[in-house]
């Protein structure tokens, strides 16, 4: 099987790219990056997307734009797959993007809408937030003397195993919108914050805050988890322990 994956040398799509040639199939990397075994095109001006897409079967699509041209994204993608006969799209989007008011959820949520209405076969997979994205929310944070943080839940999830659970979506039939994926723990933000303190080596008093405004009113509502679905196998201590760069939250003694 011919399958490109965009954003293939980004966090998600790496081991996305792994995986797949690990199970022995024909992969392409479309970067607008130059680089060694990367097919270059951009996304944003649609340059050298209809050459990538030729001949595959299957497009994994993990590039993603925070600044509204997501569904501008899928468009290009869909035009050149139609040119191309056809392909098979798998579009990662997040949980929640239904439920949550956030302009990047909003415009997830859009071009899931575009692509389930394009006609070409489609699996679009959302999964929670990434262990990475809920990292650096609270590595920020451990800088100052007190943390606060909000009085919310988070069920944060390994980018190896969303990438996993896209390798077998991209090897199987469309399946329209695929059930959703979520990460082993459904743990407080306080919880997670304690856990970032603790990997950085510091001290600081954890203090749970309530934020004003409608998407947290969504958040605290869980309306971005998927407590069915405790699917991930590596918890957010573990990814925490991985870390080669974990000095980078450190103090540094002069």
């Amino acid at each position: 099987m011919r399958i490109l994956v965009t954003g293939g040398t980004g966090q998600l799509g790496r081991p996305v790219v792994e995986r797949l040639r690990a199970a022995g199939e024909e992969v392409r990397v479309l970067s607008r990056r130059a680089a060694p075994g990367v097919v270059p095109g951009d996304l944003r001006t649609g340059r050298g997307i209809d050459s990538a897409v030729a001949g595959v079967d299957v497009v994994v699509h993990c590039a993603t734009d925070f600044f509204g041209r997501e569904t501008d994204f899928a468009r290009t993608l869909v035009e050149a797959a139609r040119w191309a006969g056809g392909a098979h799209l798998v579009y990662v989007s997040i949980v929640g993007v239904d439920r949550v008011p956030l302009g990047y959820y909003r415009a997830k949520l859009e071009t899931e809408e575009f692509l389930a209405a394009s006609g070409l076969p489609v699996t679009i997979q959302r999964a929670t937030q990434f262990h990475a994205l809920v990292r650096t929310l609270f590595a920020g944070a451990a800088r100052l003397p007190v943390v606060p943080v909000p009085r919310v839940s988070f069920q944060p999830v390994d980018v190896r195993d969303v990438a996993g659970r896209l390798a077998e979506l991209a090897l199987g039939d469309p399946a329209g919108r695929a059930e959703d994926f979520g990460g082993p723990e459904v743990l407080v933000a306080a919880e997670l914050a304690q856990a970032v303190v603790e990997a950085s080596g510091r001290r600081r008093r954890i203090v749970p805050v309530s934020v004003p405004g409608e998407a947290f009113r969504a958040y605290a509502g869980g309306g971005h988890l998927a407590p069915e679905h405790l699917d991930g196998k590596i918890t957010f201590a573990e990814y925490l322990a991985e870390q080669a760069d974990a000095g980078v939250l450190r103090y540094r003694k002069r």
